[in-house]
């Protein structure tokens, strides 16, 4: 648990027995970081703070999608932070807020166990550096909130950055490939735009409900809506980048297949002229094989004449496969 006490001077550094009596200060605004929403947690956010039971269960599941709920005096929304895990796998580490008009609640929600517990609480972490060493002296809970969820932003784009430039090396890849281990290549097309997938969809959600606050006009009764309409407009712009990279690769993908596709359509035509230029010659071995060539005795005349014919045949045929552009 970390609690900070943001006043126009400065910022104050408390311990969990000065919750009480800081509640009761009005020359600033409570920040309280909670590791997770266990039993303890869940009781003070009841009592102390006075939060709804929808808004504390909701800090206690696991969402794949962020939750905004609006109340009187205070906002609870749900965002989520991205963790690029194994190939193709990004993480979702929830993260929730409670934004009242003189305290910002904070925790992390339910993670996977796969997620390093140190990678859980670094947004966090990294706000109150800025805050503890006065880089950062915000107003209001609100404008804490949007440093908060500015840098989550951030983080998508330093994500997304990352995702493009294996989809450049990823396209320098499939223009030099002689395609002999195709399901490599195809394996890392995927996995590369599943992570795109990912991303673009995160950053779509979290700009919905940014936009959804910044339009209301009746509750709650501050008005903090321009940060709210800035954070929007971050992660529209993360989604729109990302869209773009996506298209991007569906080209490079497109054309590797339109490149497997014309090698494969070329392997064909080899072999139909190959087959073409053979057929003669089984057809003429069917005839005179068993006739021409004997135990007792060999017609000699009639095999050189068999065996001119086929090549003449198929001498002939390679000519005209090659008129065609064939091979």
């Amino acid at each position: 648990m970390q609690l900070r006490y943001v006043t126009p001077a400065g910022v104050e550094i408390g311990q969990p027995r000065d919750l009480a009596d800081w509640r009761r200060r009005r020359e600033g605004f409570l920040w309280l970081d909670l590791p997770a929403c266990d039993d303890v947690a869940a009781a003070m956010l009841s009592d102390g703070f006075g939060f709804q039971p929808q808004s504390i269960n909701a800090c206690r599941q696991r969402s794949h999608l962020p939750i905004y709920h609006r109340y009187e005096d205070h906002w609870f929304v749900v965002v989520h932070r991205p963790l690029v895990g194994r190939a193709g796998h990004v993480h979702l580490l929830q993260l929730e807020q409670f934004i009242g008009t003189d305290a910002l609640v904070t925790l992390h929600g339910p993670y996977n166990p796969d997620v390093d517990p140190r990678e859980v609480g670094q947004d966090t972490e990294v706000l109150r550096g800025l805050l503890d060493s006065g880089r950062l002296l915000p107003k209001t809970p609100s404008e804490l909130s949007h440093a908060l969820v500015a840098g989550l932003s951030r983080e998508y784009g330093d994500v997304l950055r990352g995702v493009a430039s294996r989809v450049a090396e990823l396209e320098r890849h499939v223009m030099n490939d002689d395609l002999r281990h195709p399901e490599e290549l195809l394996e890392r097309m995927f996995l590369i735009r599943h992570e795109l997938v990912t991303i673009c969809t995160m950053a779509g959600h979290a700009y919905e409900i940014f936009e959804r606050m910044a339009g209301l006009s009746d509750r709650p009764t501050f008005d903090d809506r321009l940060l709210m309409a800035d954070l929007s407009d971050r992660f529209r712009r993360v989604r729109n980048i990302g869209d773009g990279e996506r298209d991007f690769l569906t080209g490079v993908i497109d054309y590797y297949r339109t490149k497997t596709a014309t090698k494969m359509t070329v392997a064909m035509e080899r072999l139909a002229v190959l087959a073409a230029v053979t057929l003669p010659v089984t057809a003429l071995a069917s005839i005179y094989g068993m006739n021409v060539i004997v135990n007792e005795s060999t017609h000699v005349p009639q095999l050189v004449i068999a065996l001119a014919v086929m090549v003449i045949i198929s001498s002939l045929l390679l000519r005209w496969t090659k008129r065609h552009g064939w091979w």
